[in-house]
């Protein structure tokens, strides 16, 4: 492995841990020694990488560095494109948006001879069944889970039921037809998944749930017996 592509291996690993990963561990997975290691570490801070750690105690990146254009490849521009085709036409506006923008910034940087791959990509989304509509602010629901709020709804069930709820959102999953909001509900004293198409109205509740969402997320996926969601 050249040492540009290595460097670029190097920050996708740290990228992958949330926390501190040992030099050891690093050295292995690059195939190379640890003094390597060490001063392929030295060489991303002084490009403005925000790494920290030390020797005997392990690396982590700290959010924000960007990488250089070259970072990317062919098939992985390609996968980009098809990725934000599709939220494009599957989710709500603000998310269509926000995949248009990431791909203008990620244009921005990219020379010219990967820019045109960009654009002119041949891999397309096919039409889908039509989605449910969304009845409420999809962007709140959102932020409510990445800030880990407790939402209030109003819900009808399959039979047609309504009830009031109280939720812990810490998930969400898109579906060609249909989008499912995965929550613990305080009324059933459990996680349940919600169709946003049947939540008639949600309320922000400015309270911080007392479960973080990392450990509802981890939960939930036991409870699926470790399948991948």
């Amino acid at each position: 492995m050249v040492r540009s592509q290595r460097l670029l291996t190097l920050i996708g690993l740290l990228r992958s841990h949330r926390y501190p990963v040992s030099g050891k561990t690093l050295a292995e997975k690059l195939d190379v020694s640890l003094r390597t290691l060490y001063r392929d570490i030295a060489s991303l801070q002084e490009q403005g990488a925000n790494i920290e750690g030390e020797a005997g105690v392990g690396y982590v990146l700290k959010p924000g560095f960007l990488l250089p254009p070259l970072m990317f490849t062919e098939e992985e521009i390609e996968a980009l494109v098809l990725g934000a085709r599709w939220v494009t036409q599957r989710t709500d506006n603000q998310l269509s948006n926000g995949a248009q923008n990431a791909l203008n910034k990620i244009a921005s940087v990219l020379p010219a001879e990967l820019k045109d791959i960009l654009d002119d990509t041949s891999l397309l989304i096919g039409p889908g069944k039509e989605s449910a509509t969304d009845t409420v602010d999809m962007a709140e629901v959102r932020q409510a889970i990445r800030d880990e709020k407790i939402l209030s709804i109003e819900y009808r069930d399959l039979k047609g039921k309504q009830s009031q709820r109280r939720i812990w959102p810490f998930a969400l999953g898109y579906f060609d037809e249909v989008r499912v909001l995965v929550a613990w509900c305080e009324l059933r004293q459990e996680i349940r998944n919600f169709r946003t198409d049947r939540i008639l109205s949600c309320e922000l509740i400015n309270t911080r749930y007392a479960t973080p969402r990392h450990v509802l997320l981890k939960q939930w996926r036991e409870t699926l017996g470790n399948k991948p969601s």
